[in-house]
C-alpha cells in the first residue's frame, strides 16, 4: 500500500510504503500524526471506496465519507478498524453480546435444555419473549426515593417537586399547581393524606392547562407514574446528562425483586442445562464456562456446543478468560473492549485484510501483552496486513515494519522521522529511538509514607481484602493483571475518601461545543481581548452566544441523524468550519480572526499573547503537562483518554495536600511524554500532595515509592495483596507477575525483547490452533 503526499490535519504531504502480509507499527509522540495517517486517510479513503462499490440504494443508507487530503492512495485493501471505542451499545450490552457467545449459547439452550422454553430469542433479555416483565430485561430496577423527590417545606410555587421537568413555570407544574386540586401555596408537610395520594399517583380524568395560545384539556397523571413513563422506562443512553444527573439524585437502583439480577422470565428460567440455568451459565467466568459446556457437548449437546465452545475459546485466546458473559460492557477498560472486538474476527477465513489496531495493549498488564502479541501475529500469519498505532516497545519489537512520526507534536511534527526494522529504530536519532535506548533503573532513594489511608473492600467486585492500606505523601502505584481488582480498589478509595480528586479517560462532563480554550478558561480572557480591541461586545466572538454561525450554530460542522446508523458529520458550508459568522470575523487581533487564534497551538498562543496574566494563567498549565500541541478550538470530545487525563489535571498543578487518584495515566503517551508527566507526579508529590496510580506501564512502576500489587491472578484468581512495600522489596519477590515481568524490563532491553518476541512468534502458531475449536 502506497501513499502518496498525505497533507490530513498536521501530516506535512507525507509519502509512505507500507507493506502488506507483515505487522507494521506506527509510532511517534503524542500529537505527531500517527491516527491522522492510519485512520484519518489510510482507514477512511478505504472505507470510501468500498462504499462506492455498492448500489445506490445501499450507499444512500450508509454514512459518506469526505475523502482524505492525499493526492493519490494505491493498492489498498479492506480495512478493519479495532479501536477502543465503546460498542454502539448501551446498558444491554455484555461481553455475551458483543461477543456474539450469548447467541451461540441460547441457541444451545433452546434445543438442548430442559424443560425447553421455545426458540432462542425466549433466552434473549434483550428481546420482549425473554426479558423479565418487572426489569424489562436490565437485571436492575430503579425506583423513586420520595424523601428525595419531595420537598415536604416547599409548596408546589416554591419547587416542591425536586426534578427539572417539573419545576414552576413549567407546561409539566401546571398540571398539578394550576389544576384547581391543591393549594399552590401550601407546603407539601401539610398536605392531607388524601392530597398526598392525589398529587402522586391520581389519575382517570382531566384537566385544564392556560396558556399563551389558550386553554388546553390534559389527562391527569400523578406525579410517580409520570416521572416512571417519561424517564425510569427509558433508556439511560436516551437521557439528556441534565436528567440523567437528575433521575440519579431522586432514585436508587437495586436488584430487580423478581427475576434477581438474572434479567429473564420465569420460563427461560425454568430450563437447564447440565444443572445450570442460562443465567447462571453467562455469570460463570468464560475460563469456568469452557469444562462445563465441555462436559455437556460429551454428555449430549453434540456439535451445538462446539459453535459455543469456538467463541468462548477465542475470548480466553485474547486473554479475557476471567470476564463473565453477563459483565456490562460499560465496566469495561478501553483495552479489554479492543481484545473483546477481536473475538469476532479471529474465526474468519478471510484473506488479505488490513486490520488497524489503535493502542492495542492500553491498559494491558505486561502479561496481558504476550496474549495479544500471539493475537496480531496469528491474524498477520493467516494471510492480513496488521498496522498497530501503539508506543509499546514490546510491540515495536514484534514488528517486521516501523514507521516513526514526529519529531514532535501538532506543528512540530507530522513528518516520516524513519522506517526501518525494530533493531535499526533503537539506533536511529529519533525521539523514539532515544527513548528506547534510554537507562532503565529503579528509583535508588523513594520517599517515605507519612501514614496510611484504610480503605475497605469487603464484598466489592473481586476484591477479596477486608482492607487494604494504601500510603500517604508518597507516589503509590497499584499494579497487577487485568482483572486482579486494581478498579475495584480505586473505586472503594475514592467512595470512602470523597475529597479525593480522580483524574481518569472519562468524558470531560462539558456540552459538544467544548474545547480546550473554553475548558482552560482561556476562553474568557480571549474574548475581553477582542471585545477591547473591536469595541463590540464580548459576546459576538464566543461560538456558543451571538457570534455563532446560524447555519451550524457554532460546531463549524453539520450533523445529519442517520437514525439506526452512525450520525455523518460535514464541514459547514457557511463558515467552512471556522464556527462563526462573517460579522465576528472582521474583527482581528495581532492580525488574526478570532476562529484563526483558536487555530493556534497552546505554544503558539502563549507565545503570541504575553498578557493579560489571566489569559497566560490559563495556557501555561496545558503546556506543564504536555499539550502544547493542542489548539485552542480543538473540541473536547475529540481528545483521547489520556489526553483529557492531562486537561483535568493541567487544574490542579498548583494544590497541595490532596490525595490524587490516577487511572492508568500513561494510556496512550509516548515514552518521551511518560517522561514529562513522571516529572509533574514528583512535583505534585513535592508539594505535599498524596498520589495513588493504577497503571500496568512498568516505566512508571519503576518509579513508585511505594508499590501494591494484586493478584495474582485475574477474576476469581485475583483480588488479593501480593505486596505492599518498596519496589526494591517488590523485585525480591517470585510469586508476582508483575515482579517477573519488572526484572526482565529492568534487564539488558535487547536481550529481554528478543526473548519476548521469539515467546510471541511461537505463541502466534499455538494460537493459530486454538482458533480452529474443538
Amino acid at each position: 500500500m502506497v501513499l502518496h503526499e498525505v497533507a490530513q490535519n498536521n501530516l506535512r504531504d507525507v509519502s509512505v510504503t507500507l507493506p502488506k502480509h507483515a505487522l507494521t507499527v506506527v509510532t511517534g509522540p503524542s500529537g505527531s500524526g500517527k491516527s491522522s495517517l492510519v485512520f484519518g486517510t489510510l482507514a477512511a479513503e478505504a472505507q470510501r471506496q468500498l462504499y462506492e462499490t455498492f448500489p445506490a440504494f445501499v450507499r444512500h443508507r450508509l454514512p459518506g465519507r469526505e475523502r482524505p487530503r492525499a493526492r493519490r492512495l494505491e493498492n489498498l485493501t479492506m480495512t478493519v478498524v479495532i479501536d477502543q471505542r465503546r460498542p454502539a451499545g448501551n446498558t444491554r450490552s455484555t461481553v455475551g453480546t458483543t461477543s456474539e457467545a450469548h447467541t451461540a449459547l441460547r441457541v444451545l439452550f433452546s434445543r438442548c435444555a430442559t424443560p425447553s422454553a421455545g426458540p432462542a430469542q425466549v433466552y434473549s433479555f434483550n428481546d420482549p419473549l425473554g426479558m423479565c416483565v418487572r426489569c424489562h430485561g436490565l437485571g436492575t430496577a430503579r425506583e423513586l426515593d420520595l424523601d428525595r423527590l419531595l420537598r415536604g417545606d416547599r409548596s408546589l410555587n416554591e419547587g416542591a417537586i425536586d426534578f427539572p421537568a417539573f419545576s414552576p413555570g413549567s407546561a409539566t407544574w401546571q398540571l398539578y399547581a394550576e389544576s384547581g386540586l391543591f393549594d399552590a401555596d401550601k407546603p407539601l408537610g401539610a398536605f392531607t393524606g388524601q392530597e398526598r395520594e392525589l398529587l402522586l399517583y391520581g389519575h382517570g380524568f382531566h384537566v385544564k392547562r392556560r396558556t399563551g395560545a389558550g386553554v388546553y384539556r390534559n389527562a391527569y397523571e400523578g406525579v410517580v407514574p409520570r416521572l416512571e413513563r417519561r424517564f425510569l422506562r427509558r433508556e439511560t443512553d436516551a437521557l439528556s446528562e441534565r436528567e440523567r444527573v437528575a433521575l440519579a439524585r431522586v432514585t436508587r437502583v437495586q436488584t430487580c425483586p423478581v427475576c434477581r439480577g438474572a434479567r429473564l422470565n420465569a420460563a427461560a428460567l425454568a430450563s437447564r442445562l447440565a444443572g445450570h440455568t442460562i443465567a447462571e451459565c453467562a455469570d460463570m467466568p468464560v475460563d469456568q464456562l469452557v469444562p462445563l459446556l465441555t462436559r455437556a457437548r460429551a454428555a449430549d449437546a453434540g456439535p451445538l456446543a462446539d459453535e459455543a465452545l469456538t467463541v468462548l475459546r477465542r475470548i480466553q485466546v485474547v486473554g479475557l478468560g476471567y470476564l463473565s458473559l453477563a459483565r456490562a460492557t460499560t465496566t469495561l477498560s478501553g483495552g479489554e473492549l479492543q481484545r473483546l472486538k477481536c473475538v469476532r474476527h479471529l474465526g474468519s477465513s478471510l484473506t488479505d485484510v488490513t486490520y488497524l489496531f489503535d493502542e492495542p495493549t492500553a491498559g494491558l498488564h505486561p502479561a496481558d501483552v504476550e496474549a495479544l502479541a500471539e493475537v496480531l501475529l496469528a491474524l498477520r500469519d493467516n494471510g492480513n496486513t496488521v498496522i498497530a498505532v501503539t508506543h509499546d516497545p514490546a510491540v515495536m519489537d514484534l514488528a517486521d515494519h516501523v514507521i516513526d512520526l514526529g519529531p514532535g507534536a501538532g506543528a512540530h511534527g507530522g513528518q516520516i522521522v524513519f522506517t526501518g526494522t525494530p533493531a535499526q529504530l533503537r539506533a536511529a536519532r529519533t525521539t523514539t529511538g532515544a527513548a528506547l535506548r534510554a537507562a532503565r533503573v529503579h528509583k535508588e532513594c523513594p520517599r517515605t509514607p507519612h501514614r496510611f489511608l484504610d480503605v475497605s473492600g469487603a464484598g466489592r467486585a473481586n476484591l477479596r481484602e477486608e482492607h487494604v492500606e494504601l500510603p500517604e505523601g508518597v507516589m503509590c502505584v497499584v499494579t497487577g493483571v487485568a482483572g486482579a481488582g486494581k478498579s475495584s480498589l480505586l473505586t472503594a478509595l475514592v467512595e470512602q475518601h470523597p475529597a479525593a480528586v480522580l483524574i481518569d479517560q472519562a468524558e470531560i462532563g462539558a456540552s459538544p461545543r467544548a474545547t480546550a480554550a473554553t475548558y482552560s478558561g482561556a476562553m474568557d480572557a480571549l474574548r475581553k481581548l477582542f471585545s477591547k480591541a473591536s469595541g463590540a461586545g464580548a459576546g459576538l466572538f464566543s461560538s456558543n452566544s451571538s457570534g455563532a454561525c446560524p447555519q451550524c450554530r457554532g460546531r463549524g460542522e453539520v450533523e445529519t441523524d442517520l437514525a439506526y446508523l452512525e450520525p455523518v458529520s460535514r464541514t459547514c458550508e457557511v463558515c467552512g468550519g471556522s464556527r462563526y459568522r462573517p460579522e465576528a470575523l472582521k474583527h482581528r487581533l495581532h492580525g488574526r480572526t478570532v476562529a484563526e487564534v483558536l487555530g493556534m497551538t497552546v505554544g503558539q498562543a502563549l507565545e503570541t499573547f504575553t498578557s493579560p496574566p489571566a489569559l497566560a494563567g490559563a495556557l501555561r498549565p496545558l503546556g506543564e503537562v504536555g499539550l502544547s500541541y493542542l489548539t485552542l478550538g480543538r473540541t473536547l470530545s475529540t481528545l483521547s483518554g489520556g489526553e483529557r487525563q492531562r486537561l483535568k489535571l493541567a487544574a490542579h498543578l498548583k494544590e497541595s495536600g490532596r490525595l490524587f487518584v490516577f487511572d492508568d495515566p500513561t494510556s496512550g503517551l509516548h515514552l518521551a511524554d511518560t517522561a514529562v508527566l513522571l516529572r509533574l507526579l514528583d512535583r505534585l508529590v513535592d508539594a505535599g500532595n498524596s498520589l495513588v496510580v493504577a497503571t500496568h506501564d512498568l516505566e512508571v512502576v519503576r518509579h513508585a515509592d511505594w508499590v501494591v500489587d494484586l493478584g495474582p491472578g485475574p477474576g476469581d484468581r485475583g483480588g488479593r495483596v501480593v505486596h505492599s512495600g518498596t519496589l526494591a522489596a517488590l523485585l525480591d519477590r517470585t510469586s508476582s507477575l508483575t515482579a517477573d515481568h519488572l526484572r526482565s524490563y529492568l534487564a539488558a532491553p535487547d536481550a529481554a525483547q528478543g526473548a519476548a518476541a521469539e515467546s510471541a512468534s511461537e505463541g502466534s502458531v499455538a494460537a493459530q490452533r486454538r482458533l480452529q475449536g474443538p
